[in-house]
C-alpha cells in the first residue's frame, strides 16, 4: 500500500511538471498559427488514469477531461472533481451504452452516424436536456476505426442538426497513427478546411465552434494546421498501464 502511495505522489510531480510544458508547446504552437494561446482548449485523455490523479490535474487548473470506455467512465464518475471541470466522451461510443452517459458528459467527441446521433437526442430528451456533440470524420479512410467518411460528413450533419435535444459543435478527427508526420499534417489541413468551408455556410445548429484533433504524440502540430482543442493523454500522464 505504501509503495502504491509513493508511487501516485511520483505521478503527481511528473503530472505537474508534465502539464508545464504542455502548456507551453501549446502556447507557442498557438502564437505560430496566429492566436492566443487562450484560444486552445486543453483535454486531458483519462483513460486508465487513477481519479486521484485526474482530480490533481484539475486542481493544476485542467478543465476539461475525456474518457475513451463508457464502463470505465462510470466507474469513476462518482469520484470526479466536477464542479470546475468538464467531462467529454472521447472514444468510440455504441448506442446501446449511451444511456449510461447521457447527463453526465457535457460532450460527445464521437457521433458518426445517424442511429447514433438519433439515440443520443432520444435520450437527451428524455432527461429533458440537450447534449453537445461534435462529428467523428475517418479523415484517413481507416476500415478499422470509426467516423464517417469526408463526402457524408455534410448529410450527417444536415440530418444530426435537424434532431431535437442534439447540438452539433464541431468535428473531431484521428489521423492514421502510422503516417508520416507530413503524411499527419496533411489530413490535418484537410479537417481544418472542412471545418471552415461549413462554417462558412452557417448551417442551422451548426456552430463550428470546435476542431477537435491532435494527441500526445502531435498535438503542437494539431494546433499549427489550426486545432482549438487537443485531446492529451500519455504526455500529460506518462505511459499507460493497462490492468485489464
Amino acid at each position: 500500500m505504501e509503495k502504491l502511495s509513493d508511487e501516485l505522489e511520483q505521478r503527481k510531480k511528473d503530472l505537474e511538471e508534465n502539464l508545464k510544458t504542455v502548456r507551453e508547446k501549446m502556447a507557442e504552437a498557438a502564437v505560430k498559427s496566429g492566436r492566443s494561446p487562450g484560444e486552445i482548449t486543453l483535454l486531458a485523455a483519462t483513460k486508465t488514469v487513477p481519479v486521484e490523479l485526474i482530480n490533481h490535474g484539475i486542481s493544476l487548473g485542467i478543465d476539461h477531461i475525456g474518457e475513451n470506455r463508457v464502463q470505465e467512465l462510470c466507474e469513476k464518475y462518482p469520484e470526479y472533481d466536477l464542479s470546475r471541470c468538464e467531462l467529454h466522451m472521447i472514444g468510440r461510443l455504441q448506442t446501446n451504452k449511451v444511456k449510461n452517459i447521457i447527463g453526465r458528459v457535457s460532450m460527445i467527441q464521437s457521433v458518426d452516424s445517424v442511429k447514433l446521433a438519433e439515440t443520443i437526442s432520444r435520450l437527451s430528451a428524455q432527461k429533458e436536456l440537450s447534449t453537445d456533440v461534435l462529428i467523428e470524420v475517418n479523415i484517413g479512410r481507416e476500415a478499422n476505426k470509426s467516423g464517417v467518411l469526408p463526402e457524408a460528413l455534410e448529410e450527417l450533419l444536415l440530418q444530426t442538426a435537424a434532431m431535437p435535444s442534439v447540438r452539433v459543435r464541431g468535428l473531431m478527427a484521428i489521423p492514421p497513427a502510422q503516417a508520416s508526420e507530413t503524411e499527419t499534417m496533411g489530413y490535418f489541413s484537410k479537417m481544418y478546411k472542412y471545418f471552415v468551408d461549413i462554417k462558412a455556410k452557417k448551417l442551422d445548429n451548426v456552430n463550428m465552434i470546435y476542431l477537435s484533433m491532435g494527441m500526445s504524440s502531435d498535438y503542437d502540430r494539431a494546433i499549427l494546421a489550426g486545432a482549438n482543442l487537443v485531446r492529451v493523454g500519455s504526455a500529460l500522464f506518462g505511459a499507460r498501464t493497462y490492468t485489464k
